[in-house]
């Protein structure tokens, strides 16, 4: 970002040292605070004496300098709670209110900014996280995401929308950033070219697929269809109802049909206009690599012998000294970097088979199966939104599963949401649990909506269905007697559950 844009950001956070003063103080009552504070990218936490801070960054890009902000800010004992989101984005919790302001500010000059973190803004960009590496990629449209989410925080104080926008770049082979159900989802063609869905999204008013709006955009031409989406956003979004104030509504108001028109006709005014064309850097020279590595984590890249280490921390919650430990890992290491995946994945790239080997060592405490890849918000023991804590659930499945002996394949990952926003993404997983409560006696008790069937895989995105209410305390139960009855037949998760559905579907019955 350019110094003046930087220089009105500090302002606000001098600004916002008062308001979060205010709200320390209780002279500011959540909602009104959380109205305040979002636009920042922080957020009171349940414990209102505790707040959120959330760090974006395109595409998930945790570069050295980046890292480096994170290890520091854990040594000077600012961050104790480090969470990765299904949105590539990097939360710091349990901060006080004098740390939140000192850590947008430092966050600065690491390139990171929490401006448009949350409330009604553009949020992150999000991107394949093995873009530029991946093989069988139609091309790294990295660049492209990256210079959308300049534009977009260089315009985000002009804007006035409904409610959030979210925006997606995939480069066609991975599409665990959910183009096909985005506000707006760039898929990479073959030909060089993007096909864009818009409108699409899950929440808890429903979740839509994308209307197919354009099946070839120009990379350079992007940023068009970005400001006629904030254009047709602006012009037939719901601003009365917040539970209607997402652009997939407008699906509902305009029709499928209404909308391409309306979005098309305000891309075409965008481009007569001009000025927004994208040219993209020249793509730097690859390192070498020699050697070669055989392991479940480590990944060959598209470039010859070099490597991604795969490293998941159980529930998205990165321990403390990780940052540290990698940073020391990688500072001197030859084009390292870290993305962050949607599914709460970290990738370390660019690697050679001696520098993957060290990676691996140092990031063994890591999700071991399928199943321990699974995704969980941070829940409702921090969110001051959650209805259900989906750490402990999560943590306590993985402890039954373990115990148990399912075998790894025999329980897909899983994804739950603390509450009906979606924050895992559970719908579009092959097993999602929502949280909420189940009468029994009259009486409500925790309880997960289980959903099944879910999927974000190229050309095959679907939601799963509703498979009925299971009572926490039974979750571990159910999952283990899944995943033994799928191990018994020798067949993974996929294989059982579309081969002996009526079996899967007694097992979940008696639960729900």
């Amino acid at each position: 970002m350019d110094s003046q844009w930087k220089s009105t950001f500090r302002e606000e956070i001098e600004d916002f040292k008062d308001t979060i003063g205010a709200f320390d103080r209780g002279e500011l009552d959540r909602k009104a605070y959380k109205g305040m504070s979002g636009g920042m990218g922080s957020y009171a936490q349940r414990d209102p004496a505790r707040h959120m801070l959330r760090l974006r960054m395109a595409g998930g890009r945790l570069t050295m300098e980046r890292l480096k902000f994170l290890a520091g800010a854990v040594e000077r004992g600012q961050a104790g709670r480090i969470k990765l989101t299904t949105c590539q984005t990097i939360q710091l919790h349990d901060l006080s209110a004098d740390q939140v302001p000192q850590l947008m500010e430092q966050a600065m000059d690491s390139a990171i900014y929490s401006k448009g973190g949350g409330g009604d803004n553009p949020r992150n960009v999000m991107c394949s996280p093995l873009a530029g590496v991946q093989p069988g990629e139609c091309f790294a449209p990295t660049p492209w995401a990256e210079a959308a989410a300049d534009y977009l925080l260089s315009i985000c104080r002009e804007i006035h929308m409904p409610r959030k926008l979210k925006i997606a770049f995939s480069n066609g082979v991975d599409d665990s950033v959910h183009t096909a159900f985005r506000d707006m989802g760039f898929l990479a063609r073959p030909d060089g070219a993007f096909s864009l869905r818009i409108a699409g999204g899950l929440g808890a008013a429903g979740p839509a697929m994308g209307v197919l709006a354009a099946e070839r955009v120009e990379p350079r031409q992007v940023l068009y269809y970005i400001r006629a989406m904030i254009d047709t956003f602006c012009a037939h979004g719901n601003y009365e109802n917040r539970a209607k104030a997402r652009t997939r509504f407008m699906q509902e108001t305009l029709g499928p049909d209404g909308l391409k028109k309306a979005f098309l006709d305000n891309v075409a005014a965008r481009m007569a206009e001009g000025g927004l064309d994208v040219e993209p850097p020249a793509a730097p020279a690859p390192k070498s690599g020699d050697g070669w590595i055989v392991h479940p984590r480590a990944i060959p890249q598209k470039q010859p012998g070099l490597y991604a280490v795969k490293y998941h921390p159980i529930g998205g919650l990165l321990p403390p000294d990780k940052p540290g430990q990698l940073y020391r890992l990688l500072q001197n290491v030859e084009g390292a970097e870290i993305r962050v995946a949607p599914d709460e994945t970290l990738y370390l790239i660019n690697l050679t088979a001696a520098e993957a080997d060290r990676a691996l060592a140092a990031t063994g405490d890591g999700a071991c199966t399928e199943f321990e890849h699974s995704v969980a918000c941070i829940g409702a023991a921090v969110c001051q939104q959650g209805v259900r804590d989906s750490q402990s659930t999560l943590r306590a499945l993985v402890d039954a599963v373990r115990a148990a002996g399912v075998p790894d394949g025999a329980l897909p990952r899983i994804c739950v949401s603390g509450c009906p926003s979606s924050c895992s993404a559970h719908q579009a997983g092959a097993i999602g649990f929502q949280g909420g409560v189940k009468l029994v006696d009259q009486t409500p008790q925790p309880a997960f909506r289980m959903y099944l069937g879910g999927s974000d895989r190229p050309g095959e995105a679907r939601f799963g269905q509703l498979a009925g209410a299971i009572l926490e305390a039974d979750l571990p139960a159910l999952l283990t007697e899944l995943g033994l009855a799928a191990a018994a037949r020798g067949e993974s998760w996929a294989q059982w559950s579309a081969a002996h559905p009526e079996e899967r579907d007694a097992i979940i019955a008696k639960y729900a």
